[in-house]
C-alpha cells in the first residue's frame, strides 16, 4: 500500500497545482493542458484573444470543434465558421470542420491522454474523464484567459467515490448507470464534487461506456468525473492508433473519498428520464407503451458504436411509426466509417 494513498482525482489535480492548497472549497490554481471549444460559443473567446493582442496560444493543445451550428439557413453560421477557422490558423489551434464529429467523443479519439487536465467552453466537458483525464467546463472569456496561459481558478472540489461491482445485464447500458446516479442524487448531487468511479465493475465498461457516464456528470452538477486509465483505456487508444499515448493511472489501494456510493451493475434495469428533468428517472417498464414523438441517437451522451448497433438491430426490416421522428446522427466520423469500433 502506498504511504499516502491517493485517489485518481487528487493525483491529477496535484500534478497540475500551481497555487492554493487542496482543501475543499478553497480556491486553487491549476495549469491546463488542453482547451476544447465548440462553435456556438467560441466567437466571444476568439474576440477576447484578439483584444489581448495574443500571437499564439500558451498551452499544449487547443481544438475548435464545429459541431453545434451546422444548419446553414443563411450566411451567419458559415461566416462564423470562416472566422473561427482563421483564428485557429492565427493562434495555433486545431480546427475540426463540420462533419468530423461532436467535440467530446472526437477529442477523446484524437487527443485525449490519461492524466491530462482539459477545460472546455461546453457544459459536458466532464466527458473527458472516461479515459482518466479531468475535464472542467468554463465560460468563453475564462477559456480565452486560459489559452493565453493563465491558470484555471476553481474551488477545490470534494471527491465522491462510486464503487461499481457486477456486470450490466442484457439490454441495460451505461446510460442506466448515470440515470441511477441521477435517481439517487438529483441534479444537484454532484455540485462542488468530482465523481470518481472505481471497483471491479469498471473493468466491464468500455471507454465509450465510461464516456456516457462521465459526460452526464454535468446533469448531476459535478465539477468533473473520472475513471481509471486501465486496460480498457489502453485498448481504446490502441484501436484509435494512439496506444503510445497510454499511461496507466489508477487509484492507490486504501485511498479515501469525502463521499461514497456503490452500484451493483448486475441489479440495474433499463431506466428513463421523464420530462422535464434529468433526475425524473423511472424504470422503462413503468411507462412502456406511452407514445413518443422523437427518438434521437447520436448526442455526446450516447456517442458509442454500441448505441447505434443496438438501435439498428431494433429497427432492422422495420419502419418508424407514423408521427415519430427517428434521427440517427453518428457522433464522430470514426464511428461512422470504422470497420472495428474501439468500444465493442
Amino acid at each position: 500500500m502506498a504511504k499516502n494513498p491517493k485517489n485518481i482525482a487528487h493525483k491529477i489535480l496535484e500534478s497540475h497545482l500551481v497555487g492554493g492548497t487542496m482543501t475543499p472549497d478553497e480556491e486553487i490554481q491549476l495549469k491546463v493542458d488542453h482547451v476544447l471549444m465548440q462553435d456556438a460559443l467560441s466567437a466571444l473567446t476568439m474576440l477576447a484573444l484578439e483584444a489581448m493582442d495574443l500571437d499564439r496560444i500558451k498551452i499544449e493543445l487547443a481544438c475548435q470543434y464545429v459541431d453545434h451550428n451546422l444548419f446553414q439557413a443563411d450566411f451567419r453560421n458559415p461566416d462564423d465558421h470562416v472566422f473561427l477557422r482563421s483564428c485557429c490558423h492565427r493562434f495555433g489551434m486545431h480546427y475540426s470542420a463540420p462533419g468530423n464529429g461532436i467535440s467530446h467523443p472526437t477529442h477523446q479519439e484524437r487527443f485525449g491522454v490519461p492524466g491530462k487536465l482539459l477545460v472546455g467552453t461546453d457544459s459536458h466537458t466532464p466527458a473527458a474523464g472516461a479515459i482518466g483525464m479531468i475535464g472542467i467546463g468554463v465560460g468563453s472569456i475564462e477559456g480565452a484567459s486560459i489559452l493565453a496561459g493563465e491558470p484555471l481558478n476553481v474551488p477545490m472540489p470534494e471527491i465522491m467515490g462510486i464503487k461499481l461491482t457486477g456486470e450490466l445485464p442484457d439490454w441495460v447500458s451505461a446510460k442506466d448507470v448515470i440515470l441511477e446516479m441521477l435517481r439517487r442524487h438529483t441534479v444537484k448531487g454532484g455540485v462542488g464534487r468530482i465523481l470518481e468511479y472505481y471497483g471491479p465493475g469498471v473493468a466491464t465498461l468500455s471507454a465509450m461506456d465510461r464516456h456516457v457516464i462521465a459526460n452526464m456528470g454535468t446533469e448531476l452538477g459535478a465539477t468533473a468525473c473520472v475513471f481509471p486509465a486501465d486496460e480498457r483505456v489502453r485498448e481504446f487508444l490502441h484501436e484509435t492508433g494512439r496506444e503510445k499515448d497510454f499511461n496507466e493511472l489508477l487509484a492507490d489501494e486504501g485511498c479515501e473519498y469525502e463521499h461514497h456510493d456503490e452500484i451493483d451493475l448486475s441489479k440495474l434495469e433499463p431506466l428513463i428520464a421523464q420530462p422535464s428533468s434529468p433526475d425524473n428517472v423511472v424504470p422503462v417498464r413503468e411507462i412502456a407503451g406511452e407514445p413518443i414523438y422523437q427518438s434521437y441517437i447520436g448526442s455526446s451522451a450516447n456517442p458509442g458504436f454500441r448505441d447505434f448497433a443496438i438501435t439498428a438491430a431494433i429497427v432492422k426490416d422495420k419502419r418508424a411509426a407514423l408521427g415519430v421522428s427517428f434521427d440517427v446522427n453518428p457522433s464522430t466520423r470514426q464511428v461512422l466509417t470504422i470497420s472495428r469500433p474501439p468500444d465493442i
